[in-house]
């Protein structure tokens, strides 16, 4: 009988080796995914409340005084203008929106020149210099090679939930606790679409359904 619960004891312990290598794997995939986690997480908070704000610039206005005269000629007064304020950015427009009014259209912003009071409003935006970046990633505005590493990260989570449903045995796991926590967290999206109405809920009709229209 002795020898036989031993037999009964070596088949279970060969039997429950597979969770070390589990929790192993779990544990360094997790390692693997803390960097874009952390990208995709800060990116997704600031994207969700783009009503709010813009998560990828901020924008700025500054006043600026010019100290001499300016030309008549539009484009020679621009030239004036930007060589006063260090600006190094060829204009993609000059042109007078009044007699005394100057505007100088830039990349990411634009200068308001009064020329009576010699004085510009400068109006415009700066990009948020990680967050531009990480939104960049997390909307796939990079294609091409960026679309694998996403789909990579992607598959890296698919496994990092599913071997976390196995890495615990008994009451504490996917038997117990572990399956109640695991239905209340699948139930939270479900719940979700029942009580909002899902897709159709504002307009009636399916947004995202192909249309059929020729």
């Amino acid at each position: 009988m002795a020898e036989v619960g031993r037999a009964s004891g070596s088949q279970q312990k060969r039997r429950l080796q597979w969770r070390p290598w589990l929790r192993s794997l779990h544990r360094d995939a997790g390692y693997l995914a803390v960097g874009l986690t952390i990208v995709y997480a800060l990116s997704g908070l600031a994207v969700n409340h783009i009503t709010d704000w813009d998560p990828s610039f901020r924008q700025f206005s500054r006043s600026h005084r010019i100290t001499a005269p300016l030309p008549a000629d539009a484009e020679a007064a621009a030239k004036a203008v930007l060589a006063e304020l260090k600006l190094e950015e060829k204009p993609r427009e000059v042109y007078a929106s009044e007699t005394s009014k100057l505007e100088i259209v830039l990349e990411r912003s634009t200068l308001h020149v009064a020329r009576d009071t010699r004085t510009v409003l400068e109006e415009g935006q700066q990009p948020r210099p990680f967050l531009r970046l990480a939104n960049w990633l997390h909307l796939n505005r990079g294609k091409k090679a960026w679309t694998y590493i996403a789909d990579g990260y992607a598959v890296l989570l698919l496994y990092l939930a599913i071997s976390g449903l196995f890495m615990i045995p008994g009451r504490k796991g996917l038997l117990g606790r572990g399956a109640l926590l695991a239905a209340l967290g699948a139930a939270i999206p479900v719940a979700y679409v029942v009580l909002s109405g899902g897709p159709e809920a504002k307009s009636g009709t399916a947004p995202d359904r192909p249309s059929t229209a020729p």
